[in-house]
Protein backbone atom coordinates (compact mmCIF):
# COMPACT_ATOMS: atom_id res chain seq x y z
CA UNK A 1 0.00 0.00 0.00
CA UNK A 2 1.02 3.37 -0.80
CA UNK A 3 0.53 6.35 1.94
CA UNK A 4 -2.75 7.50 0.85
CA UNK A 5 -5.47 10.51 2.09
CA UNK A 6 -6.83 10.38 5.15
CA UNK A 7 -10.27 9.10 5.04
CA UNK A 8 -12.03 12.20 5.93
CA UNK A 9 -10.37 14.38 3.51
CA UNK A 10 -11.47 15.58 -0.04
CA UNK A 11 -14.92 13.70 0.52
CA UNK A 12 -13.56 10.23 -0.69
CA UNK A 13 -15.63 7.45 -0.49
CA UNK A 14 -14.36 5.02 1.46
CA UNK A 15 -17.13 3.04 2.96
CA UNK A 16 -15.92 -0.49 1.68
CA UNK A 17 -12.72 -2.85 1.77
CA UNK A 18 -12.64 -2.30 -2.19
CA UNK A 19 -12.78 1.30 -1.89
CA UNK A 20 -10.13 1.44 0.39
CA UNK A 21 -7.79 -0.57 -1.57
CA UNK A 22 -8.02 1.14 -4.74
CA UNK A 23 -7.93 4.63 -3.21
CA UNK A 24 -4.60 3.62 -0.83
CA UNK A 25 -2.93 -0.13 -1.97
CA UNK A 26 -3.79 -0.64 -5.82
CA UNK A 27 -0.62 1.52 -6.78
CA UNK A 28 1.73 -1.47 -5.67
CA UNK A 29 -0.39 -3.98 -4.84
CA UNK A 30 -2.13 -3.68 -8.41
CA UNK A 31 -6.08 -4.21 -9.31
CA UNK A 32 -5.58 -8.15 -9.23
CA UNK A 33 -3.29 -8.27 -6.08
CA UNK A 34 -1.10 -9.41 -7.62
CA UNK A 35 1.48 -6.76 -7.03
CA UNK A 36 2.01 -4.08 -9.99
CA UNK A 37 4.99 -5.12 -12.00
CA UNK A 38 8.80 -2.54 -11.24
CA UNK A 39 8.51 -1.71 -15.10
CA UNK A 40 5.45 0.62 -14.51
CA UNK A 41 6.51 1.82 -10.98
CA UNK A 42 8.09 5.05 -10.15
CA UNK A 43 9.91 4.01 -7.84
CA UNK A 44 12.28 1.27 -6.16
CA UNK A 45 9.94 -1.70 -5.05
CA UNK A 46 10.99 -4.94 -2.61
CA UNK A 47 12.70 -7.65 -4.09
CA UNK A 48 8.68 -8.82 -4.56
CA UNK A 49 5.11 -7.28 -4.14
CA UNK A 50 2.99 -10.19 -1.73
CA UNK A 51 0.89 -12.42 -4.11
CA UNK A 52 -2.95 -12.01 -2.09
CA UNK A 53 -4.10 -14.55 -4.88
CA UNK A 54 -1.78 -17.04 -3.41
CA UNK A 55 -3.65 -19.09 -1.14
CA UNK A 56 -0.45 -20.76 0.48
CA UNK A 57 0.22 -16.91 1.89
CA UNK A 58 -2.96 -15.00 1.90
CA UNK A 59 -5.12 -17.51 4.12
CA UNK A 60 -2.38 -19.07 6.13
CA UNK A 61 -1.92 -15.80 8.07
CA UNK A 62 -4.50 -14.39 10.78
CA UNK A 63 -5.88 -10.89 10.56
CA UNK A 64 -3.47 -10.04 13.73
CA UNK A 65 -0.86 -9.98 11.31
CA UNK A 66 -2.67 -7.82 8.19
CA UNK A 67 -3.92 -5.60 10.96
CA UNK A 68 -0.43 -4.84 12.56
CA UNK A 69 1.03 -4.22 9.33
CA UNK A 70 -1.35 -1.72 8.02
CA UNK A 71 -1.63 -0.07 11.32
CA UNK A 72 2.49 0.68 11.80
CA UNK A 73 3.81 0.07 8.34
CA UNK A 74 5.84 -2.84 6.91
CA UNK A 75 8.74 -2.43 9.65
CA UNK A 76 6.51 -3.70 12.29
CA UNK A 77 6.54 -6.75 11.03
CA UNK A 78 10.20 -6.89 9.53
CA UNK A 79 8.91 -5.76 5.98
CA UNK A 80 9.95 -3.03 3.64
CA UNK A 81 9.45 0.36 4.53
CA UNK A 82 7.93 0.82 1.25
CA UNK A 83 4.35 -0.32 2.78
CA UNK A 84 3.34 2.90 5.27
CA UNK A 85 1.54 3.01 8.35
CA UNK A 86 -2.28 3.72 7.95
CA UNK A 87 -3.07 4.23 11.36
CA UNK A 88 -3.68 7.57 11.45
CA UNK A 89 -5.78 7.74 8.18
CA UNK A 90 -7.78 4.45 8.66
CA UNK A 91 -10.32 3.75 11.29
CA UNK A 92 -10.11 -0.01 12.68
CA UNK A 93 -13.22 -0.59 11.06
CA UNK A 94 -11.93 0.64 7.95
CA UNK A 95 -8.67 -1.85 8.47
CA UNK A 96 -11.16 -4.41 8.65
CA UNK A 97 -12.98 -3.84 5.88
CA UNK A 98 -9.62 -3.72 3.59
CA UNK A 99 -8.07 -7.17 5.04
CA UNK A 100 -11.05 -8.76 4.25
CA UNK A 101 -10.90 -7.40 0.87
CA UNK A 102 -7.71 -8.70 0.47
CA UNK A 103 -8.72 -12.13 2.07
CA UNK A 104 -11.22 -12.08 -0.54
CA UNK A 105 -8.51 -12.60 -3.72
CA UNK A 106 -7.97 -16.02 -2.68
CA UNK A 107 -10.53 -17.85 -3.98
CA UNK A 108 -10.07 -21.62 -2.62
CA UNK A 109 -11.83 -21.59 0.92
CA UNK A 110 -10.59 -25.03 1.53
CA UNK A 111 -7.22 -23.61 3.16
CA UNK A 112 -7.77 -23.25 7.08
CA UNK A 113 -7.03 -19.66 7.87
CA UNK A 114 -4.61 -18.56 9.96
CA UNK A 115 -6.37 -18.26 12.98
CA UNK A 116 -6.27 -22.07 13.39
CA UNK A 117 -2.96 -22.19 13.30
CA UNK A 118 -2.28 -22.16 17.02
CA UNK A 119 0.81 -22.02 19.10
CA UNK A 120 2.83 -24.81 18.47
CA UNK A 121 3.31 -27.16 22.20
CA UNK A 122 6.23 -28.96 23.69
CA UNK A 123 5.01 -32.04 23.25
CA UNK A 124 1.63 -32.43 21.74
CA UNK A 125 1.39 -32.37 17.79
CA UNK A 126 -1.22 -29.31 16.38
CA UNK A 127 -3.44 -29.95 13.88
CA UNK A 128 -2.44 -26.76 11.31
CA UNK A 129 -0.32 -28.02 8.39
CA UNK A 130 2.70 -26.17 8.77
CA UNK A 131 6.52 -24.89 6.86
CA UNK A 132 8.29 -25.14 9.67
CA UNK A 133 12.21 -26.49 11.02
CA UNK A 134 11.89 -26.87 15.21
CA UNK A 135 14.73 -28.09 17.32
CA UNK A 136 13.65 -29.15 20.63
CA UNK A 137 16.05 -30.20 23.67
CA UNK A 138 15.22 -31.78 26.90
CA UNK A 139 17.15 -31.62 29.83
CA UNK A 140 17.21 -33.89 32.66
CA UNK A 141 16.71 -31.61 35.90
CA UNK A 142 16.36 -34.50 38.46
CA UNK A 143 17.21 -38.31 37.64
CA UNK A 144 20.49 -39.60 35.28
CA UNK A 145 22.30 -37.02 33.74
CA UNK A 146 21.63 -36.42 29.74
CA UNK A 147 20.20 -34.27 27.09
CA UNK A 148 17.39 -35.47 24.44
CA UNK A 149 17.18 -33.45 21.24
CA UNK A 150 15.38 -33.47 18.12
CA UNK A 151 15.38 -31.99 14.54
CA UNK A 152 11.60 -31.78 13.00
CA UNK A 153 11.07 -30.77 9.20
CA UNK A 154 7.79 -29.93 8.63
CA UNK A 155 6.36 -29.13 4.76
CA UNK A 156 3.18 -28.26 3.39
CA UNK A 157 1.70 -28.90 0.26
CA UNK A 158 -1.68 -28.16 -0.77
CA UNK A 159 -4.49 -27.11 1.11
CA UNK A 160 -4.43 -29.23 3.93
CA UNK A 161 -1.25 -32.03 3.81
CA UNK A 162 1.91 -31.82 5.67
CA UNK A 163 5.11 -34.08 5.29
CA UNK A 164 7.40 -34.16 8.12
CA UNK A 165 10.84 -35.89 9.13
CA UNK A 166 11.90 -36.19 12.75
CA UNK A 167 15.51 -36.87 13.53
CA UNK A 168 16.63 -37.87 17.39
CA UNK A 169 19.70 -37.60 19.20
CA UNK A 170 20.78 -37.97 22.37
CA UNK A 171 23.83 -37.74 24.80
CA UNK A 172 24.20 -39.64 27.98
CA UNK A 173 26.10 -39.99 31.09
CA UNK A 174 28.03 -43.33 31.75
CA UNK A 175 29.00 -44.44 35.18
CA UNK A 176 32.26 -44.47 34.48
CA UNK A 177 32.19 -40.38 34.37
CA UNK A 178 31.86 -39.62 30.39
CA UNK A 179 29.57 -38.99 27.95
CA UNK A 180 28.52 -40.97 24.69
CA UNK A 181 25.65 -40.07 22.12
CA UNK A 182 23.91 -41.21 19.10
CA UNK A 183 21.35 -41.04 16.51
CA UNK A 184 17.83 -42.27 17.71
CA UNK A 185 14.78 -43.63 15.57
CA UNK A 186 14.02 -41.51 12.97
CA UNK A 187 10.26 -41.28 12.27
CA UNK A 188 8.74 -40.23 8.73
CA UNK A 189 4.86 -38.51 9.05
CA UNK A 190 2.09 -37.05 6.65
CA UNK A 191 -0.45 -35.29 7.97
CA UNK A 192 -4.11 -35.14 6.68
CA UNK A 193 -6.72 -31.81 7.51
CA UNK A 194 -9.91 -33.58 7.99
CA UNK A 195 -11.94 -30.16 9.08
CA UNK A 196 -11.19 -26.58 10.04
CA UNK A 197 -14.22 -24.05 10.69
CA UNK A 198 -13.23 -20.13 11.39
CA UNK A 199 -16.62 -19.77 12.16
CA UNK A 200 -16.63 -22.33 14.92
CA UNK A 201 -12.86 -22.00 15.78
CA UNK A 202 -12.20 -25.46 15.05
CA UNK A 203 -9.82 -27.78 13.24
CA UNK A 204 -9.28 -31.51 13.22
CA UNK A 205 -6.47 -33.15 11.50
CA UNK A 206 -5.18 -36.92 11.18
CA UNK A 207 -1.67 -37.80 10.94
CA UNK A 208 0.49 -41.13 10.16
CA UNK A 209 4.00 -42.25 11.08
CA UNK A 210 6.71 -44.81 10.50
CA UNK A 211 9.48 -45.17 13.13
CA UNK A 212 12.70 -46.36 11.91
CA UNK A 213 14.78 -48.48 13.79
CA UNK A 214 17.65 -46.16 12.95
CA UNK A 215 19.05 -46.04 16.67
CA UNK A 216 20.92 -48.40 18.57
CA UNK A 217 18.93 -50.24 21.18
CA UNK A 218 21.89 -51.74 22.85
CA UNK A 219 22.74 -48.33 23.74
CA UNK A 220 19.66 -46.63 24.80
CA UNK A 221 18.67 -44.66 21.64
CA UNK A 222 16.16 -46.53 20.20
CA UNK A 223 13.72 -49.60 20.15
CA UNK A 224 15.27 -51.64 18.06
CA UNK A 225 11.96 -52.19 15.39
CA UNK A 226 9.77 -50.18 13.48
CA UNK A 227 6.84 -48.52 15.08
CA UNK A 228 3.90 -47.59 12.91
CA UNK A 229 1.69 -44.57 14.74
CA UNK A 230 -0.97 -42.73 14.18
CA UNK A 231 -2.92 -39.79 16.05
CA UNK A 232 -5.68 -37.36 15.66
CA UNK A 233 -4.88 -33.68 16.88
CA UNK A 234 -7.60 -31.19 17.33
CA UNK A 235 -7.86 -27.43 18.23
CA UNK A 236 -10.21 -24.72 19.48
CA UNK A 237 -10.17 -21.26 19.79
CA UNK A 238 -11.61 -20.11 23.15
CA UNK A 239 -12.72 -16.55 24.42
CA UNK A 240 -9.77 -13.76 24.77
CA UNK A 241 -7.29 -15.57 22.54
CA UNK A 242 -7.45 -18.92 24.70
CA UNK A 243 -7.35 -22.27 23.34
CA UNK A 244 -7.12 -25.80 23.53
CA UNK A 245 -5.69 -28.68 21.88
CA UNK A 246 -6.07 -32.34 22.19
CA UNK A 247 -3.99 -35.21 20.31
CA UNK A 248 -4.36 -39.09 20.94
CA UNK A 249 -2.83 -41.75 19.46
CA UNK A 250 -1.73 -45.31 19.28
CA UNK A 251 1.77 -46.90 18.49
CA UNK A 252 1.99 -50.49 17.15
CA UNK A 253 5.21 -51.97 16.68
CA UNK A 254 5.86 -54.45 13.96
CA UNK A 255 7.36 -57.13 16.45
CA UNK A 256 5.61 -57.02 20.01
CA UNK A 257 7.88 -59.17 21.36
CA UNK A 258 10.54 -56.26 21.19
CA UNK A 259 8.02 -53.82 22.16
CA UNK A 260 4.46 -52.86 23.78
CA UNK A 261 2.12 -51.68 22.04
CA UNK A 262 1.01 -48.05 23.22
CA UNK A 263 -1.70 -45.58 23.87
CA UNK A 264 -1.55 -41.70 24.98
CA UNK A 265 -3.42 -38.61 24.92
CA UNK A 266 -2.06 -34.70 25.12
CA UNK A 267 -4.02 -32.07 26.51
CA UNK A 268 -3.40 -28.45 25.99
CA UNK A 269 -4.57 -25.28 27.32
CA UNK A 270 -3.09 -21.82 26.96
CA UNK A 271 -3.76 -18.06 26.21
CA UNK A 272 -1.61 -15.55 23.68
CA UNK A 273 -0.78 -11.97 25.23
CA UNK A 274 0.54 -9.43 22.76
CA UNK A 275 2.55 -6.31 23.47
CA UNK A 276 2.01 -3.03 21.51
CA UNK A 277 -1.71 -2.89 21.77
CA UNK A 278 -2.47 -6.53 21.02
CA UNK A 279 -0.20 -6.36 17.75
CA UNK A 280 3.06 -6.87 18.52
CA UNK A 281 5.31 -9.49 20.51
CA UNK A 282 3.23 -12.78 21.76
CA UNK A 283 3.41 -14.29 24.46
CA UNK A 284 1.92 -17.90 25.01
CA UNK A 285 1.48 -19.36 28.75
CA UNK A 286 0.32 -22.95 28.25
CA UNK A 287 -0.02 -26.11 29.90
CA UNK A 288 -0.02 -29.50 28.77
CA UNK A 289 -1.48 -32.75 30.65
CA UNK A 290 0.35 -35.88 29.17
CA UNK A 291 -0.51 -39.71 29.59
CA UNK A 292 0.75 -42.81 27.55
CA UNK A 293 0.43 -46.48 28.47
CA UNK A 294 1.71 -49.56 27.37
CA UNK A 295 -0.67 -52.06 26.32
CA UNK A 296 0.78 -54.95 28.54
CA UNK A 297 -0.56 -56.62 31.78
CA UNK A 298 1.12 -55.12 35.18
CA UNK A 299 1.98 -51.24 33.12
CA UNK A 300 0.43 -48.64 34.53
CA UNK A 301 -0.55 -44.56 32.59
CA UNK A 302 1.93 -42.24 33.52
CA UNK A 303 1.20 -38.87 34.20
CA UNK A 304 3.06 -35.52 33.32
CA UNK A 305 2.34 -32.19 33.64
CA UNK A 306 4.41 -29.52 31.54
CA UNK A 307 3.51 -25.63 32.25
CA UNK A 308 5.67 -23.72 29.82
CA UNK A 309 5.79 -20.45 28.10
CA UNK A 310 6.03 -19.56 24.29
CA UNK A 311 7.24 -16.04 23.11
CA UNK A 312 7.97 -14.90 19.26
CA UNK A 313 11.26 -13.49 18.86
CA UNK A 314 11.10 -11.66 15.94
CA UNK A 315 9.52 -8.76 14.75
CA UNK A 316 7.54 -10.87 11.51
CA UNK A 317 6.78 -13.71 14.56
CA UNK A 318 8.50 -16.10 12.32
CA UNK A 319 11.56 -17.02 14.66
CA UNK A 320 9.96 -18.58 18.14
CA UNK A 321 11.16 -20.16 21.48
CA UNK A 322 9.11 -21.79 24.10
CA UNK A 323 10.60 -23.42 27.56
CA UNK A 324 8.87 -25.22 30.25
CA UNK A 325 9.27 -28.08 32.74
CA UNK A 326 8.16 -31.71 32.74
CA UNK A 327 7.24 -32.87 35.69
CA UNK A 328 5.99 -36.64 35.97
CA UNK A 329 2.81 -36.45 38.65
CA UNK A 330 3.39 -40.18 38.91
CA UNK A 331 6.09 -43.10 38.85
CA UNK A 332 8.64 -40.55 39.97
CA UNK A 333 11.87 -43.08 40.48
CA UNK A 334 11.81 -43.64 36.79
CA UNK A 335 11.39 -40.76 35.00
CA UNK A 336 13.33 -37.60 35.67
CA UNK A 337 12.49 -33.68 36.17
CA UNK A 338 12.97 -32.41 32.10
CA UNK A 339 13.89 -29.08 31.32
CA UNK A 340 12.51 -28.80 27.57
CA UNK A 341 12.61 -25.83 25.29
CA UNK A 342 12.72 -25.16 21.19
CA UNK A 343 13.90 -22.91 18.79
CA UNK A 344 11.33 -22.55 15.54
CA UNK A 345 11.34 -21.28 12.17
CA UNK A 346 8.41 -20.65 10.39
CA UNK A 347 10.44 -21.01 6.93
CA UNK A 348 8.14 -19.88 4.72
CA UNK A 349 7.40 -16.67 6.09
CA UNK A 350 10.77 -15.71 6.08
CA UNK A 351 14.66 -16.43 5.89
CA UNK A 352 16.83 -16.72 9.58
CA UNK A 353 18.27 -13.61 9.32
CA UNK A 354 14.81 -11.97 7.92
CA UNK A 355 11.98 -9.95 9.73
CA UNK A 356 14.26 -8.93 13.06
Amino acid sequence: MLAGQSASSGGLKLNTGRDIFLRGCVTCHGPDGKGTPKSTLGFEPPSTFPDFTDCRATRREPDLDYKAIITYGGPARGFSEIMPAFGEALTPEQIDMVIQYLRDFCRELAWPRGELNLPRALIAEKAFPEDETVLTTAINAKGAPGTDHTITYERRFGAGNQMEVSVPFSFKHQDTGSWFGGIGDIALGYKRLIFSSLRTGSILSVQGEAILPTGNRARGFGTGVTIFETFASYGQLLPRKSFLQFQSGVELPADTSRANRAVYWRTLFGKSLNQGMGLGRMWTPMVELLADRELAAGEKTNWDLLPQLQVTLSRRQHIRANVGVRLPANDFGSRPVQVMFYLLWDWFDGGLREGW
